[in-house]
C-alpha cells in the first residue's frame, strides 16, 4: 500500500509556469477524474428535462480494493492534468493597464465626460496616508485628550485594505462577502486576528443580518452597526482606529467602542474639514501628486477629439485650483466646460434646492441667480437636478468616472442613467500579483483540488474519509495561501475564499466600466466598445471559454493589448 503524500510535502512540490484558462482546466479535471460530461454525445449532457439525475455522480457505486491508493491516484492524475494546462497558457496573462467591462459601452456614444478631483484626476501617493494618519493620531492626543504613548504608533500601508466593514459596537474590523458572510480568519480586534470560535459565538455564525448592515447605498440606516470603508481616504481611518483599539486593549484600559469609533471620524474630518490636508499638499504638492502627466494626456486627447468634460468634486476651490496648475498648467479650466467644487456628494445628485454660486478670481462667492454654467468659470455647491436642466447633458451620452462607489457612481447609474466608471488603484497591484508564478501555482491547484474533493467526496467509508481529510487540511492552507499574497491580513479587496466581496458586489452593480486609472484610456480609441465577457453562471458548462483567444469574449491579456 502507498502511503498518503503529506500535506506540506505536496504543497512545495507545485510546479506551473502560466496562468490557466478555466474551462479548459474544468474539462482537463474532469477527464482526469474520469467524469464523461460537458461534451457532446456525454450520458449526462443527454437526459431528458426532468429525469433523474445521474446517480454515478453523486454516490458510490465502485468498492475498490484499497480505496486510499485509488484516491491517491485520482489526486495524481488530477495535479498531472493541472500542471500541463498551466504550462500551455503562458501567454495568457492579464494586462494591468486594463479598462474591464460589467456592462457592454460603446465610447462611440459618449459626447461629455465628468470627473471627481481626488483619486480621479489627481492621484495622490502613500504618503498622503501617512500625513492623515498622523495628524489625525495627534488630534487625539492633543484635543480629545487620548494617552501620549498613541504617538508611538506609526502607519502601516499594509494593514487594512479598502471595503473592510467596522462593527462599532464591538470594534471589530472583518471582511464580508456579497452574502452577508464574515469571511474567518479576517477579524481583527485591534491588530489581532479574533480566532474563528469566538467570532462565531459573537455571531451565532458568521452571517451579519442586513438590519446591522448598511443599505443600498451605503448609507447608515436605522440600528445598523455596521460601518464600511469605501474610499481611498478611509485607509488611514481605519488603521488608526485599530492601532487605538489595540493600546487600550493591552493596557488593560476601559472604554466604549461606540465613542472610540466617533472620535477616530470626527479627528479624521478635522483632517479634511479644518483644511490640515489641503495645505499640507499645496505646500509640498510634488509630494503628494504623482502621475500628473498621464491626467494630462487623457483630457489633451479628449479635447482633441472634441468631447465635453466637466468636473465635479467635493474639495475646495484653492486646493483643485492648485491642483490642477500642477497637473496640467495654469489654463486648465479652458479643457473643462463646467467645474463644480465643494459639491457635498452624493448630496449633490439627491438635493433639488440648493443652488450653485459662482467663485471669483479671488475664492469669493457671488450671490447672483445662476441662469448659465459658464465655461472657464468656477461654481460652488448647487444640484445635479439644476444642472441636468442648466446643461441638458442626459443620459448614457455622459459618463462620469470616480473612485467612491456610493458617493461618485451609485445614484448616477440607478436614478439618472449616466455612465460610470470607477477608479480603483488597487487593481493594477492585484493583476500584477495575478500574474506571478506563485499565484498562478496556488490558485490553479486550488482549483484542481476542489473538484477532486467534490468527485471523490461519494466514497464514505473511513479509509476515504482519512484521505479526504487530508485534502481538505491541504485545500485550507491553499486558500489561506492564495489569500495572503494580497494582504495578509484581509486578502483581495475583491474576493473572499470563494465568494465576491461585498465591495465587489456594489462595484459591479453601480459601475459600467472600472480600471486603476484614468491613464487606462490612453489604450483604447475612442470608438472602443467593451464587451463584458461571457462567465459561466454555476448550472451552466464552459464551452466558450476554450475559444477566449481568438470568440468574441476575449480576456484583455497582457500581450494583446501591448501589441495593439
Amino acid at each position: 500500500m502507498s502511503l498518503p503524500i503529506p500535506a506540506s510535502a505536496r504543497l512545495m512540490n507545485l510546479k506551473v509556469t502560466a496562468p490557466v484558462v478555466w474551462g479548459r482546466s474544468l474539462f482537463a479535471c474532469r477527464r482526469a477524474l474520469g467524469v464523461q460530461g460537458g461534451r457532446r454525445g456525454s450520458q449526462p449532457c443527454r437526459r431528458r428535462p426532468g429525469s433523474a439525475l445521474n446517480a454515478a455522480l453523486y454516490s458510490s457505486t465502485t468498492d475498490p480494493k484499497n480505496m486510499t491508493d485509488y484516491l491517491w491516484a485520482r489526486y495524481k492524475e488530477t495535479k498531472k492534468a493541472t500542471d500541463e494546462l498551466i504550462s500551455s497558457s503562458l501567454s495568457n496573462l492579464l494586462n494591468p493597464d486594463a479598462i474591464f467591462s460589467n456592462n457592454e459601452m460603446s465610447l462611440s456614444d459618449i459626447e461629455i465626460y465628468g470627473f471627481d478631483y481626488d483619486y480621479t484626476l489627481a492621484f495622490y501617493s502613500k504618503d498622503l496616508h501617512t500625513l492623515i494618519f498622523n495628524v489625525a493620531r495627534d488630534l487625539l492626543i492633543n484635543e480629545y485628550r487620548y494617552p501620549e504613548e498613541l504617538r508611538k504608533y506609526e502607519y502601516n500601508p499594509n494593514f487594512a485594505i479598502r471595503g473592510l466593514h467596522y462593527d462599532v459596537q464591538r470594534a471589530l474590523l472583518m471582511k464580508i462577502d456579497a452574502f452577508h458572510y464574515i469571511q474567518l480568519g479576517t477579524v481583527y480586534r485591534g491588530l489581532s486576528v479574533v480566532p474563528d470560535e469566538e467570532v462565531i459565538a459573537m455571531y451565532e455564525g458568521s452571517h451579519v443580518p442586513l438590519e446591522q448592515m448598511s443599505d443600498f447605498y451605503g448609507k447608515s440606516s436605522q440600528g445598523n452597526t455596521m460601518k464600511q470603508f469605501m474610499d481611498i481616504f478611509s485607509l488611514p481611518e481605519m488603521t488608526l482606529l485599530s492601532c487605538v483599539n489595540e493600546y487600550l486593549l493591552k493596557n488593560n484600559i476601559d472604554y466604549e467602542p461606540v465613542h472610540l469609533y466617533k472620535d477616530v471620524k470626527d479627528a479624521i474630518r478635522d483632517v479634511h474639514v479644518k483644511g490640515i490636508m489641503y495645505r499640507a499638499i499645496e505646500a509640498d504638492i510634488g509630494k503628494y501628486i504623482c502621475y500628473g502627466e498621464q491626467t494630462q494626456a487623457v483630457l489633451s486627447k479628449l479635447a482633441n477629439h472634441g468631447k465635453k468634460m466637466f468636473l465635479i468634486t467635493n474639495s475646495p476651490s484653492s486646493f483643485v485650483d492648485k491642483g490642477m496648475n500642477f497637473i496640467v498648467g495654469k489654463d486648465w479650466r479652458n479643457l473643462f466646460d463646467i467645474v463644480i467644487v465643494q459639491a457635498d456628494k452624493p448630496n449633490f445628485f439627491n438635493d433639488k434646492r440648493r443652488p450653485f454660486r459662482k467663485v471669483t478670481e479671488r475664492g469669493l462667492l457671488l450671490w447672483d441667480k445662476i441662469h448659465k454654467l459658464d465655461k472657464g468659470q468656477i461654481y460652488k455647491q448647487g444640484n445635479l437636478y439644476e444642472f441636468l436642466k442648466l446643461t441638458g447633458w442626459r443620459g448614457s451620452k455622459v459618463l462620469y468616472f470616480g473612485d467612491h462607489i456610493y458617493s461618485d457612481l451609485a445614484d448616477l447609474t440607478l436614478k439618472h442613467g449616466w455612465r460610470t466608471g470607477a477608479i480603483i488603484p488597487e487593481l493594477r497591484s492585484e493583476i500584477k500579483i495575478m500574474n506571478t508564478e506563485k499565484y498562478i501555482r496556488i490558485l490553479t491547484w486550488l482549483q484542481g483540488l476542489t473538484g477532486l474533493l467534490e468527485r471523490m467526496q461519494i466514497y464514505r467509508d473511513a479509509e476515504s474519509q482519512m484521505v479526504l481529510q487530508e485534502w481538505i487540511k491541504e485545500r485550507k492552507a491553499l486558500r489561506i495561501m492564495a489569500r495572503n499574497v494580497f494582504n495578509s491580513q484581509f486578502g483581495s479587496i475583491f474576493r473572499t475564499d470563494h465568494n465576491s466581496t461585498y465591495f465587489l458586489r456594489r462595484l459591479s452593480r453601480f459601475a459600467d466600466i472600472y480600471m486603476a486609472s484614468l491613464s487606462c484610456l490612453l489604450n483604447y480609441d475612442l470608438h472602443y466598445t467593451f464587451y463584458p465577457r461571457r462567465t459561466p453562471l454555476q448550472h451552466e458548462l464552459p464551452f466558450w471559454s476554450e475559444q477566449l483567444s481568438s470568440g468574441p469574449f476575449r480576456i484583455p491579456f497582457l500581450q494583446e493589448i501591448s501589441q495593439e
